[in-house]
């Protein structure tokens, strides 16, 4: 990524606290597998911050998202990953259990942010102004950092439940529908681990 693009990240935030002094950003990570939680992060940096390479956790190599993590968690004015349960996620939808992972973020920032700029087209209530942005994590700093957060907590995670059950091969897909990870189900079976709403068209063929 060239360098004044990631400036331009940066910028993004500082012109958005012209308005708003204290900026928030908001992401999360997970809403796509088969299995695990979903998580959200939320990140407050102060103004005059900057982290080189920062950028959507999507476009980073896992060793770069582990290094970025410790910097951002070091310099950010506060920060805050939080998550939501597999049960949850099959109670209320995936999308209504990522807007709560990310509620529990903000709320577990221990500081109030004038305004929240969440990744996507929904936002959570959260008690302060929120703006939707989409593709807002190749935009704002506070976002892509938040990104990042999200993204490494819950790959930990994913490595803790392959831990747990191994014949998955969790820490090679964290959880996605690839072609192993299908497999595994077929042969396996599902496990606590895995979100069963989300297995009905796989489990479906299989039975057919």
């Amino acid at each position: 990524m060239k360098a004044e693009q990631v400036i331009g990240l940066f910028e993004y935030d500082d012109i958005v606290r012209n308005d708003f002094p204290v900026v928030c950003g908001i992401d999360e990570a997970g809403r796509g597998p088969l299995a695990g939680d979903v998580y959200a992060a939320a990140v407050i940096f102060d103004g005059g911050t900057y982290i080189e390479g920062i950028n959507d956790s999507k476009k980073l190599s896992e060793k770069k998202r582990e290094i970025l993590y410790d910097e951002i968690i070091s310099k950010a004015k506060a920060y805050c990953v939080a998550s939501a349960s597999i049960e949850e996620i099959e109670k209320i939808n995936i999308l209504n259990a990522a807007l709560l992972a990310m509620k529990r973020a903000y709320d577990g920032l221990g500081i109030t942010a004038d305004i929240a700029l969440i990744d996507g087209n929904k936002t959570p209530s959260l008690k302060c102004m929120t703006r939707s942005v989409v593709k807002g994590d190749a935009l704002s700093a506070s976002i892509a950092a938040a990104s990042i957060l999200a993204k490494v907590s819950r790959d930990r995670y994913m490595l803790q439940l392959a831990e747990k059950y191994p014949e998955y091969c969790f820490e090679k897909h964290k959880g996605y529908g690839t072609k192993l990870h299908n497999e595994m189900i077929l042969k396996y079976g599902p496990c606590p681990a895995h979100r069963m709403s989300f297995l009905k068209k796989l489990l479906k063929n299989e039975n057919e």
